[in-house]
């Protein structure tokens, strides 16, 4: 078998520099006027590499350990230009757009100019929010893990004995969901803002909206504010009625679900009026998205006092 091109079984046609070089090899290699033959027995590689090493001592071991077996790169491969990077860059954007677009997903301009996000005044009423409170209650007793309370309770119980490892709790309340907690403003470098209490029900990058007791939103800024928050001291279901309670309120416990509620909780109770664990939020340090905190990996600092 006869060829030109240097691995044999090729059926490329070399270009008119490669045919010069591997005829210059060829000249090198056999004598004037006497063709090179290469076969799979005798391929050009390891004759080639060879007969041109000759500054190592032991030729056959260097293709042997440095090229027999190996993928190697005769020439370095073209790169793509930037501006085919761009273009491919914009194409994936525009393919995203529509595909939201075909599922009907509303970016943020266009839910801004809708109103999407603003509550109107006649609905902000805090009495409608206290069921979003609830479940968001029965969200942080998933969340944590919390314990069902000892059958005694309310009988002179000590809390104390029952209290979980709060420790553990932090790296979960960090990521967790606030839209539904009860929320305070212990501290702020605006005093206006202080005292301020109410229900989450819409949280942004850098603020918190709420609704208060007396039935009146609230934007609170997250920086230069620490909050307060509370999450139930045992597990909590929302509340079911019970058909042979008479008292109006009554909440009690399913005993396939070993979840236990207070019971003669008021219509309009939240978890202050429940046996509860207190956290500080340190607003300058949570200024994120919901989303992003919950694939952001937080580090232990110093508090920053306001």
């Amino acid at each position: 078998m006869y060829t030109t091109w240097p691995f044999a079984g090729a059926s490329r046609t070399p270009t008119s520099s490669s045919s010069k070089s591997l005829q210059g090899l060829r000249d090198d290699a056999k004598p004037d006027g006497v063709r090179a033959k290469y076969n799979s027995v005798t391929p050009f590689t390891p004759e080639y590499v060879k007969g041109n090493a000759t500054r190592s001592s032991d030729p056959a071991q260097l293709y042997a350990n440095r090229i027999q077996g190996r993928q190697i790169l005769l020439q370095n491969p073209p790169r793509d230009s930037r501006a085919k990077k761009e273009r491919e860059a914009n194409k994936a954007r525009r393919a995203a757009h529509n595909a939201r677009s075909a599922a009907g997903v509303l970016g943020q301009t266009h839910a801004r100019e809708k109103g999407l996000w603003k509550l109107d005044k006649s609905a902000a009423k805090f009495q409608r929010f206290v069921a979003m409170h609830r479940l968001w209650l029965g969200y942080m007793s998933e969340l944590l893990a919390l314990k069902p309370p000892p059958p005694d309770l309310g009988r002179d119980h000590d809390h104390a004995q029952v209290m979980p490892n709060v420790a553990t709790m932090h790296a979960k309340l960090i990521k967790a969901e606030f839209v539904g907690a009860m929320i305070t403003i212990r501290q702020s470098k605006n005093p206006c803002l202080v005292g301020h209490s109410g229900i989450v029900y819409h949280e942004t990058e850098n603020a918190f909206k709420i609704v208060t007791r007396e039935d009146q939103q609230k934007l609170i800024p997250k920086a230069n504010s620490i909050f307060t928050f509370s999450v139930p001291l045992h597990a909590f279901s929302p509340p079911t009625e019970d058909a042979s309670s008479t008292e109006k309120g009554s909440i009690t416990v399913s005993a396939d679900q070993l979840h236990l509620s207070v019971t003669s909780l008021p219509p309009d109770g939240t978890v202050l009026d429940l046996p509860h664990l207190e956290f500080e939020l340190y607003g300058n340090q949570f200024c994120f998205r919901s989303a992003d905190r919950a694939t952001r990996k937080f580090k232990h600092k110093e508090t920053i006092e306001l």
